[in-house]
């Protein structure tokens, strides 16, 4: 078993190796031949080398070798194919490709790529020196081996063009597809802490009710100890073990605590927040097939501190709105920023409230959401997103007629983030 895993590790490695080196040969044949008579080109293949090696972490110094191979039989063939050549002529021809890919991946060998990584501008001049280094030695050997006279000046400024070219497009596409993925990968995980968040808050109301049961069933033992031994000893009981319930309870809260009080190393800014919204509630309704048209109105912005506490009551309540649509409707998340209070207003054309429903939707325990076996609701409910939005010292109403409209105000002192 202990050899089996890196014998699939080893054949996955070659397998992405040899894929590369497929890739990088075929994309070559995109080309552009600044010098007449020499077979020295500029192809696609050196693109998608660079952007596999950012990719996916491989031996760097053997996916070179392999690729170069790769290229320079693959160009062998195809004149040999099509211009009737001998196949070994073609070889020789060919062989300063493989210089290029080889040179490239040593140079790729000796820096840290996982660190440049992270230093888009560096990961880029990087690469372009590694370009002009490699296409220099293709060039020096595609001179010896055909003893072609070329200008080296000039080859050096275009070998430098196309390397900046090259490069910085391929950090450029593989920065937008980085920040695509953390961009996902940070939703999830606000999405995780904001239910966390919730739950919490509960935590600590249970607590709070723990403890006075605790002080209850104490008081009990203490009136009916003089009564009866035996029903105050059970009482004692009681109280013993809800105690032992608080400090359970304490023990959970502190994790979570700890979790939910984190700071996140990005500011977030309203307006980037209620996009997250709208956009994990564009995926929820497309899960449910439905066809939403949402709008996002949000003149202003500012720094929150509570985007956690945001997130767990916005959510919420548009993910409601997309439930309450049938198969067709729109949304609407609009926000006003005043020096005072900040108003957020969520609206929808869904089936609607009953009128004799809106003084109770609030109340703890109301639910109108259930399952296919009429088990209530298990979301964080509108008594719940009432509870946080009373902690953050707001208020919410709702009105139903044609539309539905939840509005919310909140103090901006208890959003904003002070500078």
């Amino acid at each position: 078993m202990e050899t089996t895993q890196p014998r699939i590790k080893t054949t996955k490695s070659l397998f992405f190796m040899l894929l590369i080196a497929l890739m990088t040969a075929l994309f070559g044949e995109i080309k552009i031949m600044p010098f007449e008579d020499v077979p020295f080109r500029f192809g696609l293949g050196s693109i998608i080398f660079f952007f596999a090696l950012l990719i996916r972490p491989l031996p760097i110094v053997w996916t070179g070798i392999l690729t170069g191979v790769f290229v320079v039989i693959e160009r062998s063939l195809l004149d040999t194919l099509f211009y009737n050549d001998s196949f070994v002529p073609q070889l020789i021809e060919h062989l300063p490709a493989s210089v290029f890919y080889l040179t490239y991946a040593l140079c790729f060998k000796l820096i840290r790529l996982e660190d440049l990584k992270k230093q888009p501008l560096l990961l880029g001049l990087c690469g372009t020196a590694f370009e002009v280094i490699s296409n220099t030695l293709e060039h020096v050997t595609t001179e010896l081996l055909l003893s072609a006279e070329q200008e080296t000046f000039s080859s050096f400024l275009i070998f430098l063009v196309v390397g900046l070219l090259r490069s910085f497009f391929v950090v450029g596409v593989y920065s937008i597809i980085t920040l695509t993925e953390q961009k996902k990968q940070l939703q999830q995980l606000m999405a995780i802490h904001s239910e966390l968040y919730v739950e919490a808050m509960y935590l600590q109301k249970s607590m709070n009710q723990v403890e006075q049961l605790t002080a209850n069933s104490y008081q009990l033992y203490k009136k009916i100890k003089p009564l009866d031994t035996l029903l105050s000893k059970e009482a004692l009981t009681i109280a013993q073990e809800m105690h032992e319930i608080k400090k359970d309870h304490e023990r959970i809260y502190a994790g979570l605590s700890k979790i939910t009080n984190t700071e996140y190393k990005t500011t977030f800014y309203l307006s980037d927040l209620l996009s997250f919204i709208v956009e994990a509630n564009e995926n929820y309704a497309l899960h449910l097939k439905k066809d939403i048209a949402f709008t996002l109105i949000c003149p202003e912005d500012f720094k929150t501190k509570e985007h956690i506490a945001l997130l767990a009551i916005l959510n919420n309540l548009m993910a409601n709105a997309v439930e309450a649509i049938s198969t067709r409707g729109f949304i609407t998340l609009s926000v006003s920023i005043q020096q005072n209070k900040t108003t957020f207003t969520i609206e929808d054309n869904g089936v609607g409230i009953e009128p004799a429903l809106l003084p109770i939707i609030f109340d703890v325990g109301y639910t109108s959401k259930f399952n296919n076996l009429g088990q209530a609701s298990t979301g964080i409910g509108l008594s719940h997103t009432k509870s946080i939005i009373d902690n953050l010292q707001g208020t919410i109403t709702v009105a139903s007629d044609t539309t539905t409209c939840f509005v919310v105000h909140i103090p901006t002192r208890n959003l904003r983030k002070e500078l």
